[in-house]
């Protein structure tokens, strides 16, 4: 079985990268992946490099002079060599900020953790004042009074932004952000969704949005790439993509999105196969209405879309 097979993507240093699919596509696997994160027992191969310039310490990111550049491969990285670059080099928001923060400890604390563990000789005052920093880089209102709330005590919009602000807080240059706004209303939203936009200009932060819902996509990614059944499918411009849909299940998936005038909701039919009885052929085939006798013996290859972008691909034997 596996959840995520033959992925290829990459994202530029301040580019964001929106990567989309249903629950189950192995969205949030790769996250974990690229984390160092996975369940036990689980086996990886291929490679996943880091490279960039090593953050300053105050979480800035000013030019970096010749010789301060990193490049780390992830997938063959030890356990010591993950837990130095967790949280300092790439960091992750989780999907339930409810379950990722400890609800026995005040939010500052889970703040001052990130950054006391890459920098443990530092002041205790001066923890104190970069978690702060980074609470109202978070846009988190009286930081000073939220500080010494435990996570109950706050709302779920602020405790996404608790979730940010100990992701920034030791000054990443990768942010991994795993479906940020499911849980929170239209308002709080569209408030996280402008907060990650302008942090990734700010701090040029190379930013993998993971979600489902293809509007947020539209509003924070310049790239976007769909995921089923543990392989991209269609990638290239957010733009072209919303578009011009070159693959059956990207096409399904602007069908069935909401939008005003829409009388009825086309849903695909069927669902995500299961990941240890995945066709022969094309994992979408059994779900397409365009499916054809070939599409059911081999797996298509991602192809150029012959559209005005270049780097537009989808993964079809009928794309054009």
């Amino acid at each position: 079985m596996r959840p995520v097979n033959q992925v290829s993507l990459a994202i530029a240093s301040g580019e964001c990268l929106g990567l989309v699919g249903e629950s189950g596509s192995g969205k949030t696997m790769l996250a974990l992946a690229l984390m160092g994160l996975l369940p036990a027992g689980t086996r990886t191969s291929g490679e996943a490099w880091l490279k960039g310039a090593a953050p300053a310490p105050s979480g800035e990111k000013p030019a970096t002079p010749a010789g301060q550049q990193f490049e780390t491969e992830l997938v063959a990285a030890s356990e010591p060599e993950l837990r130095a670059l967790r949280g300092r080099e790439i960091a992750m928001i989780f999907q339930e900020p409810m379950t990722a923060l400890n609800p026995v400890v005040r939010v500052v604390a889970q703040i001052e953790e990130a950054i006391r563990v890459h920098e443990p000789g530092l002041a205790r005052a001066e923890v104190r004042r970069r978690a702060l920093d980074a609470m109202e880089r978070a846009a988190i209102p009286e930081p000073q009074h939220r500080a010494r709330q435990y996570p109950h005590r706050l709302s779920g919009g602020l405790r996404q932004r608790v979730m940010i602000a100990m992701a920034l807080a030791a000054g990443p240059s990768v942010l991994i952000a795993d479906e940020p706004t499911t849980a929170l209303d239209v308002t709080v939203q569209k408030q996280i969704l402008d907060l990650l936009e302008a942090l990734r200009r700010e701090l040029r932060i190379s930013l993998l949005f993971i979600t489902h819902d293809l509007g947020v996509v539209a509003q924070i990614a310049g790239r976007v790439a769909v995921m089923y059944a543990g392989r991209i499918v269609e990638e290239g411009p957010a733009g072209e993509v919303l578009r011009h849909p070159q693959h059956p299940y990207t096409q399904g998936l602007l069908r069935a999105a909401p939008r005003l005038g829409r009388e009825k909701l086309q849903a695909i039919p069927g669902t995500v196969p299961a990941l240890d009885s995945l066709p022969s052929g094309c994992a979408f085939a059994p779900r397409c209405s365009h499916r054809i006798a070939k599409c059911e013996t081999r797996v298509p290859d991602l192809v150029r879309a012959l559209d005005d972008a270049e780097d537009h691909r989808a993964r079809c034997i009928l794309v054009r």
